[in-house]
């Protein structure tokens, strides 16, 4: 059992439901909840002077705190977890969110990236927070692959799939290379890759270059293990990660502070550097999960949260990810099923596909 349900379950009944009605009324306003509207709405009759006891209470164990000079409290972050943990009533899929975003799903686009796109624009328009899709890496087994010069720094590599999908890719090549270590180096690999997906081709290219480290260039080899590293992650191909919805956060107010972080968020992400850590938030099993504020270093920055499911292929493998981010007053409880919804979709989606 977590500290945060541990510690609920040690509360009397009316700490309980005073916390879960601070969280509840900030959730909804963004403002600081105070003792005289509490007493309003608790089951029992108490006086506001008793509201602001438990109140107190409920700041000294670190749940609540008091913004400026407010008497009234906002939940804290080791609060908002404690709820999202504990309290929070994860509603149904409304259905006008659910016939949105299957209307995502009758986009005309042919390629799944396309699909993908759309299908985020959509998620970010329903939630009114940003939206990100990782679309899974391109899996087919592959028929040639060839690189190509485009100068002392920079290479291209064609891979062309047996399903006639064709990816081109810019990566920086070894120092030296010529027009013949790069011919040599493509010719090695089509002798090993036809009918082998990109992720076969790592494991079996690995084990060939330990047998025959001797039979090949050291230049050739050096272009294999490059071409490689762009391959398997390292230098992710940009279309991977998918963000709409940038201006419902920089729109949602706050102060200057607030808004810089979120520009610092955004300004990460275009540059793609957290993708890896982004699929691993949700790399741990199925269903949706909640990351507020500084539980993850993706987001640390931001003072957002973040609502993060996996979806799989169709062998039950975890490819993607889809996710929304929002402050860290989003209403969890609507934004949970929409998100839970969406990956299924792009799993059909791409299980479809494949």
């Amino acid at each position: 059992m977590s500290d945060g349900r541990k510690l609920l379950e040690e509360m009397n009944d009316r700490s309980r439901e005073v916390f879960r009605r601070v969280v509840e009324g900030y959730l909804l306003t963004g403002s600081p909840v105070g003792s005289r509207s509490l007493t309003r709405d608790m089951s029992e009759k108490i006086s506001a002077a008793t509201v602001r006891n438990v109140m107190q209470d409920l700041e000294f164990m670190g749940l609540l705190d008091s913004p400026h000079v407010s008497a009234g409290r906002i939940p804290t972050q080791s609060g908002l977890r404690m709820f999202v943990d504990g309290l929070l009533e994860v509603g149904d899929l409304q259905t006008a969110d659910r016939e949105l975003m299957d209307s995502s799903m009758s986009s005309n686009a042919q390629d799944v990236a396309g699909v993908l796109d759309r299908i985020g624009q959509t998620l970010s328009g329903v939630t009114q927070g940003a939206s990100l899709v990782l679309a899974p890496k391109h899996e087919a087994p592959i028929k040639h692959i060839e690189f190509v010069g485009l100068g002392h720094d920079r290479a291209l590599v064609v891979l062309v799939f047996a399903d006639g999908h064709v990816e081109n890719r810019i990566f920086t090549p070894p120092p030296g290379q010529t027009p013949s270590s790069m011919r040599e180096a493509a010719n090695f690999l089509n002798a090993l890759v036809e009918g082998k997906t990109l992720s076969e081709v790592q494991t079996v290219i690995a084990g060939h270059i330990q047998d025959r480290r001797q039979e090949i260039d050291q230049l050739a080899h050096a272009m294999v293990e490059s071409g490689l590293a762009v391959w398997a992650g390292e230098g992710e191909e940009p279309e991977r990660l998918i963000v709409r919805g940038r201006s419902n956060l920089l729109n949602a107010g706050g102060d200057e502070a607030d808004l810089e972080r979120i520009r610092t968020l955004f300004d990460d992400l275009e540059r793609k550097r957290d993708i890896a850590n982004f699929l691993e938030l949700a790399d741990e099993g199925e269903g949706v999960r909640i990351f507020i504020g500084s539980e993850n270093k993706l987001f640390s920055l931001s003072g957002s949260s973040l609502v993060v499911s996996p979806y799989m292929n169709a062998d039950r493998k975890i490819v993607g990810a889809v996710g929304v981010i929002g402050p860290t007053r989003l209403n969890y409880g609507r934004i949970v099923p929409i998100v839970n919804y969406t990956a299924q979709l792009v799993g059909k989606l791409i299980a479809d596909r494949s």
